[in-house]
C-alpha cells in the first residue's frame, strides 16, 4: 500500500471519499457490503437513469480537478447520439473488453434496467443502440502526488460503484479505468476488487439482475505528463499519440473510439454513491457554496506531518496547514505552492484563501492535482518559479505554437531572472506573453503553466528585484551576480 499517511482531520470535516474507520482489508467485499457498498447502485437501478442524473445535478457536484458541473456532463453524454442508431467509431475494438471494447454477444449501451430502457438503450426491434463508455481518469500525472492511488488502494469499491452508477445513468456498458503503469499496488487492488464485485454479481453482465451490463477493465498506461488531460488520455487508450484535441466536439459527444464518453477522476466517482444513496442534503451542505463535497489534498514541504487529507471544499489553506501539524521550528513559512507544477505560489498572507476553484483562481493558483507544498525561508522563490516553468515547458506536447514556443520563451525568461540578466522590460514581456498563451491555448496545461512566474511577479516582487536589479539572491540559492559578471566579461 502507498506509504503516504492519511492525516486525521477535525470532526467538522466529514469523510465522504475515504472510510472514516479504515478497513483492515479494503478488498474484503463482504465487509464493504456490510458497511453499505453497492447499496447506492441498487438504489440507482430503482431510480432509473433520469432519476440518477437528476440527483447528481441537484447535488451541485463539480469535477474535483476542473470544477465543472458534472450533472451537465452526464446529461450531455446520455443524450449524445440518442435516436440516431449510431455506434462507436469503426476503429473501436469489435470484441473483448480490451481498452473498453464491447464483449461479443453482450448488451450494448447499458441495455435495460428495472424493466425499463436505460439511457441510450433501445426497445426491441429498434435501431442499433449507441455505444458509450465511462472512463476513470486515475492517471494522475503530477509526479509528486498520490491522492488517487491512496483512494484506489483504501476504498476501491466506492470508485467502482460510482463508475457503475454513472455507466447505468448514461447508458454505457463499458468502464475503463486508466492508471499509471507504475502504480502497481493500486492496479492490483483494482483488479482484485473488480474480480470480487463481478463474482458477486454487483457488476459485469446482468449487474444485480437488472438486465444491464457494466463491464470493467483496468488499463495501465505509460507516457508523458500530458496523459492526465482528458482528450490526451483517450488518445492514449486508443494507442495514438498523446496530444490534446480541439473541443468541441466534447468527449461526451465524441470520445473514446469516437463514441460518447464520460470521463471523471476517481474522487468524483467515489462521491457518487453518497449522493445516490440518500446523502444529497448532507453532500450539498458540505464544502463551499458553489463547490459541494470534499476533496483529497496532499500536504508536503516544511510541515510537521506530511500526508493526504480529506477536506471540504472551501477549507482555508490555514486549516489544511493545521491538519498537517503546522510549521515546526526552526522553519519559517515563506510561501505556499498550490496546485502542482502549474500551480500558483502564494505568500503567507494568503493562508486565509479557501481551497476551492473560485477562491484559488482569484488568488492566482488552482486546485489542480490537489498538491499543497509549504515552502520555508531556505527556498528561493525565483528559482522555484523558474524550475516549475521549465518543467511545464519540457512536459508540453508542442502541438500548438503557444505550447511549443510560448512556454519555452517563458522558461527562458525564468532562467534569465535567476541569472540576473533580464532583457529590457522583461516583466512586461512576461505579462504580455502569458496573456497571449492563455488566450490562444488548446488545453489547460498551457494556460496554467503561466501561473508560477505570474505569481512570482504578483507576490514576490522584492525577491525578483533582488535578482534582476541588485544581482543578489536573498535565499543564497542562485548566483545572479556571478552569472552577470561572467556575462559582462565574455
Amino acid at each position: 500500500m502507498t506509504g503516504l499517511k492519511v492525516l486525521a482531520t477535525p470532526a467538522r470535516f466529514p469523510r465522504l471519499l475515504l472510510p472514516a474507520t479504515p478497513a483492515k482489508d479494503p478488498l474484503d467485499l463482504e465487509g464493504a457490503v456490510a458497511a453499505g457498498a453497492f447499496t447506492a447502485l441498487q438504489t440507482a437501478l430503482e431510480l432509473r437513469a433520469p432519476g440518477v442524473i437528476g440527483a447528481i445535478t441537484d447535488s451541485g457536484m463539480r469535477a474535483r480537478a476542473s470544477g465543472l458541473l458534472i450533472g451537465e456532463k452526464w446529461q450531455a453524454c446520455a443524450r449524445a447520439g440518442a435516436g440516431t442508431g449510431g455506434g462507436a467509431s469503426p476503429d473501436a475494438p469489435s470484441g473483448g473488453t480490451a481498452a473498453g471494447g464491447t464483449a461479443a454477444g453482450g448488451t450494448a449501451a447499458g441495455g435495460t434496467a428495472a424493466g425499463g430502457t436505460a439511457a441510450g438503450g433501445t426497445a426491441a426491434g429498434a435501431a442499433t443502440p449507441v455505444q458509450r463508455y465511462v472512463v476513470v481518469n486515475a492517471y494522475q500525472s503530477d509526479p509528486a502526488v498520490q491522492t488517487d492511488r491512496v483512494l484506489l488502494e483504501r476504498n476501491p469499491y466506492a470508485v467502482i460503484e460510482g463508475a457503475a452508477i454513472a455507466a447505468f445513468a448514461v447508458g454505457a456498458s463499458e468502464v475503463v479505468v486508466a492508471v499509471r503503469a507504475e502504480a502497481s499496488t493500486a492496479i492490483a487492488a483494482l483488479e482484485a476488487a473488480i474480480a470480487a464485485a463481478e463474482s458477486a454479481g454487483h457488476i459485469g453482465d446482468n449487474a444485480l439482475g437488472s438486465g444491464a451490463d457494466v463491464r470493467f477493465s483496468v488499463k495501465p498506461l505509460t507516457g508523458s505528463y500530458m496523459l492526465g488531460e482528458e482528450t490526451v488520455l483517450l488518445r492514449g487508450l486508443e494507442g495514438r499519440r498523446g496530444q490534446p484535441e480541439q473541443q468541441p466536439p466534447y468527449t461526451t459527444t465524441r470520445g473514446l473510439f469516437g463514441a460518447p464518453t464520460l470521463v471523471h477522476g476517481p474522487q468524483t466517482f467515489a462521491a457518487v454513491p453518497t449522493i445516490v444513496s440518500g446523502g444529497l442534503a448532507g453532500f450539498a451542505e458540505t464544502g463551499a457554496r458553489a463547490f459541494t463535497g470534499t476533496v483529497l489534498v496532499q500536504v508536503s514541504g516544511a510541515v510537521a506531518h506530511p500526508g493526504v487529507a480529506e477536506v471540504p471544499f472551501g477549507a482555508t489553506i490555514r486549516e489544511i496547514l493545521d491538519v498537517a501539524g503546522g510549521i515546526p521550528a526552526p522553519h519559517k513559512l515563506k510561501a505556499v505552492l498550490v496546485g502542482g507544477p502549474s500551480g500558483g505560489i502564494l505568500p503567507p498572507e494568503a493562508l486565509g484563501v479557501g481551497f476551492d476553484h473560485d477562491s484559488l483562481d482569484k488568488a492566482g493558483a488552482q486546485v489542480g492535482s490537489g498538491s499543497i507544498v509549504f515552502v520555508d525561508q531556505h527556498t528561493c522563490i525565483v528559482d522555484l518559479a523558474a524550475t516549475l516553468t521549465r518543467f511545464c515547458a519540457d512536459a508540453a506536447c508542442g502541438k500548438t505554437i503557444p505550447c511549443r514556443i510560448g512556454l519555452r520563451r517563458l522558461a527562458e525568461i525564468g532562467a534569465r531572472f535567476c541569472e540576473g540578466q533580464p532583457r529590457g522590460d522583461e516583466i512586461a514581456r512576461l505579462t504580455d506573453l502569458s496573456v497571449d498563451i492563455v488566450a490562444s491555448a488548446l488545453c489547460d496545461h498551457e494556460r496554467r503553466a503561466t501561473l508560477p512566474l505570474l505569481s512570482l511577479v504578483r507576490y514576490f516582487r522584492d525577491e525578483l528585484d533582488a535578482h534582476i536589479v541588485r544581482n543578489t539572491c536573498p535565499a543564497g540559492i542562485c548566483q545572479p551576480w556571478a552569472e552577470a559578471r561572467a556575462g559582462a566579461g565574455s
